[in-house]
C-alpha cells in the first residue's frame, strides 16, 4: 500500500458537484492498494497513520498524533499512485490492485481505522470520479509506502 498523507485543517470529497464526507483538524489519506498488498500491509499502515506524529505540541514541535488532537481522518481511495512513468509519458497502472482485490482491501483498511477513532472516520467512494478540497496545514505532506518502511 502507498499512502501520500496530508496534515489538514481541514478537508472534503465532492462527487458530481455535491459534498459527500467532511473533516476538520486531521489527516486526509490518499491511498494505493496494488496487486502483492495484504491485510497485513493494511494492519501496520494503519498503526502507523494513527500514531504517526505530525501534529504540533504546545512548543510547536511535531510531536502529536491524530489521535492526540481529537482529529479525523479523510481516506479516498487512489489508484494513480502506484503509476508508473519511466517509459514513454503515459502512466502505467499494472501494478494497480484490480477491484477485486482492491476494494475489499480498502474497506479493511477504513474499518481498521473506525475500530481505533470511532466516528471520525470519512471516505471517498471507490472508483468514482471524485474532486478533494482540501487546506493542508504547514504543508505537511507525506509518502508512506508499506513495501519500503523507511
Amino acid at each position: 500500500m502507498r499512502t501520500v498523507v496530508q496534515r489538514v485543517s481541514k478537508a472534503s470529497v465532492h462527487i458530481v458537484g455535491r459534498e459527500t464526507a467532511r473533516i476538520g483538524q486531521g489527516l486526509l489519506v490518499l491511498l494505493g492498494i496494488e496487486e502483492a498488498d495484504t491485510e497485513e500491509d493494511a494492519r501496520w499502515l494503519v498503526h502507523k497513520l494513527h500514531n504517526l506524529r505530525i501534529f504540533s505540541d504546545p512548543e510547536g514541535k511535531m510531536n502529536l498524533s491524530v489521535e492526540d488532537i481529537g482529529g479525523e481522518v479523510l481516506i479516498v481511495s487512489q489508484f494513480t499512485l502506484h503509476a508508473k512513468t519511466k517509459k514513454g509519458f503515459r502512466p502505467s497502472f499494472v501494478h494497480a490492485a484490480k477491484p477485486e482485490k482492491a476494494v475489499p482491501l480498502y474497506e479493511f483498511f477504513i474499518r481498521l481505522f473506525e475500530e481505533k477513532m470511532p466516528g471520525r472516520i470519512q471516505t471517498g467512494r471507490f472508483g468514482a470520479m471524485m474532486q478533494i478540497h482540501l487546506i493542508n496545514d504547514g504543508p505537511v505532506t507525506i509518502i508512506i509506502d508499506t513495501k519500503n518502511k523507511e
